[in-house]
């Protein structure tokens, strides 16, 4: 006999199932859709930095936490060094993101490039677990107990530039079966912002370099001495100004050319470089003349870093790629900064600064060259 009741009760019992099924989806829908907003925001924010320290520390404050991630590194294939080099001389230091990497090679990256380091097909991403023999040196200073990664390539018109590493305490996070459209269109993006990043910051070290001896030019040290006047302000300490100019310079182009000239130049700026701090920077003014601005120096430490400058350039004697031997001497102004006047805008302290040590140089010159004489 049909029982009314118990139809009625299985209806209810399939709408209940349906409604809570619709709740879930309804739920997963919210979620899947908070996830995108999160990542599209991301997207515009490392799309919007504007130098490779912005990108790179987006990258590790940002993406682990919109992602729910244990560890992100970053592995960037740098053969020769270049990358660095001129990242340090814009000032980023890298101790600052330890999860940085940098490899001499594609194949360190472990995707196994062909010869050409170039793929014949795009090399995907590897997932699985986390095992250190193989993966502990694209997770340095990582957390305790990871259990699965993500190693996620790089590519920019199919050169590997490096990768983008995930990393999780959860071992089910990432496994070989998982789909990976997502993570390799968030890598397709990151790789293009390094590229644009590094591309604009290789621009603006050239603009901001030297072309011949390779420091900085004047209008780095211009800006530079803005800066470091302003921090000097706040963190009350001294900036020093030596102002440099080789003895005689006609005279070696006369005699030894404009290629020995040139030498000269490297040499010079080679050695007063050696006797600088990291902090130091030094620039070329154009013709034979630098100036070096000293971080953190008073007057009687600047002298000394002068007597130094000048003992290495005159105390042994260059040896040009013809063989010739040439006695090289400067002359050095040294002017300090202590009392930065703070009624007085910055553009005209640091002017007076450089006019300051260069008085002093022309009175180095006019006691006869080879000394220093210090701005009082």
């Amino acid at each position: 006999m049909h029982d009314p009741g118990a139809s009625a009760r299985d209806v209810e019992a399939e709408n209940e199932s349906l409604r809570a099924r619709l709740d879930y989806l309804v739920e997963q829908a919210e979620r899947n859709h908070e996830i995108m907003c999160r990542h599209q925001a991301f997207d515009l924010e490392i799309v919007g930095s504007d130098s490779f320290q912005a990108l790179i520390g987006t990258i590790f404050s940002s993406l682990p936490a919109i992602a729910g991630l244990d560890i992100v590194t970053l592995s960037l294939v740098d053969q020769d060094a270049d990358i660095r080099t001129v990242m340090d001389k814009l000032g980023v230091d890298f101790n600052d993101f330890p999860h940085m990497i940098f490899v001499d090679s594609v194949a360190a990256l472990g995707f196994v490039p062909s010869r050409s380091e170039v793929f014949t097909g795009p090399p995907k991403p590897m997932l699985g677990p986390y095992h250190p023999a193989g993966h502990q040196p694209m997770f340095p200073n990582q957390p305790p107990g990871l259990q699965s990664i993500a190693l996620v390539p790089l590519l920019r018109n199919k050169r590997l530039i490096g990768s983008l590493n995930l990393g999780s305490l959860d071992p089910t996070r990432f496994t070989p079966a998982m789909a990976t459209d997502f993570i390799e269109h968030m890598a397709s993006i990151i790789a293009i912002c390094l590229e644009n990043v590094i591309s604009n910051e290789m621009l603006k070290y050239i603009g901001l370099t030297d072309s011949l001896t390779g420091v900085y030019n004047r209008r780095y040290i211009d800006r530079r001495l803005l800066e470091e006047i302003g921090r000097a302000r706040r963190q009350a300490y001294r900036i020093s100004c030596l102002y440099i100019d080789i003895d005689h310079f006609k005279l070696v182009n006369d005699s030894s050319g404009h290629q020995g000239g040139d030498e000269v130049l490297r040499e010079v700026a080679a050695r007063i470089k050696a006797e600088l701090r990291l902090s130091d920077a030094l620039g070329r003014f154009g013709g034979e003349e630098f100036v070096v601005l000293l971080i953190d120096a008073n007057l009687d430490s600047a002298t000394q870093v002068a007597q130094r400058i000048l003992q290495s350039i005159a105390g042994t004697p260059f040896t040009l790629s013809g063989g010739e031997r040439l006695t090289v001497s400067v002359s050095i102004g040294v002017a300090t900064l202590d009392d930065f006047e703070r009624d007085h805008a910055i553009e005209g302290v640091a002017q007076a600064l450089v006019a300051h040590a260069d008085t002093a140089l022309y009175k180095a010159k006019e006691g006869g060259r080879n000394r220093v004489v210090s701005f009082v």
